[in-house]
């Protein structure tokens, strides 16, 4: 029997600028990195890449004939899963939509990105650290990946996890509200 390590199939999530040194380019990753809280540029490019397939399939069907069932199936079927993360409206479904999408609006679906505008941290980083420090939950599945592309129908179930201090109604107290309750009593010297 094969090992699985030769069996695995393992592909590249990024893709690194053909330019390194174009001055535009590496403003605007700076921007976002600054604007998303992102740790490093490849988080930017990781988002680029999916993006490209996203825009590359639309582009393959466009080419297809409209009667096309192919174009037909394949394409409600990309437009289905972009408007359940609310990449493209409801109303406006058309694959010319799918090319005019930008890496905002990726970036802007974030599990990071959500929480902030939530107001369950003040900062981009905070949203960061609770996520990673596994605080946050959507619905009932811990999330600890700050990248996770939220669903609309799954934003309003994202909260505090159940055993984070900062969820007040279930969360057991912190560290230093459990020290501060010990020491009630006060000591004297």
């Amino acid at each position: 029997m094969p090992s699985i390590a030769s069996v695995r199939n393992y592909g590249k999530t990024y893709t690194t600028p053909r330019r390194p040194f174009e001055k535009e380019r590496l403003d605007q990753e700076l921007k976002y990195l600054g604007e998303y809280g992102l740790r490093c540029k490849r988080e930017i490019w990781r988002v680029q890449l999916a993006l490209a397939k996203i825009r590359k399939a639309a582009r393959r069907l466009l080419t297809l004939d409209e009667h096309d069932p192919k174009r037909v199936f394949d394409g409600d079927a990309l437009l289905r899963r972009l408007a359940r993360y609310g990449l493209v409206e409801e109303g406006k479904l058309t694959l010319d939509d799918v090319l005019s999408m930008t890496t905002q609006m990726l970036l802007s679906r974030r599990l990071q990105t959500v929480v902030m505008k939530l107001r369950k941290a003040k900062t981009m980083h905070q949203a960061r650290v609770f996520i990673r420090q596994r605080h946050i939950q959507v619905g009932k599945q811990l999330v600890n990946v700050p990248s996770f592309l939220v669903r609309l129908d799954s934003e309003q179930y994202i909260d505090f996890a159940r055993h984070s201090p900062y969820n007040v109604t279930t969360g057991r107290p912190g560290r230093v509200a459990r020290k501060r309750k010990g020491n009630t009593g006060g000591e004297a010297a």
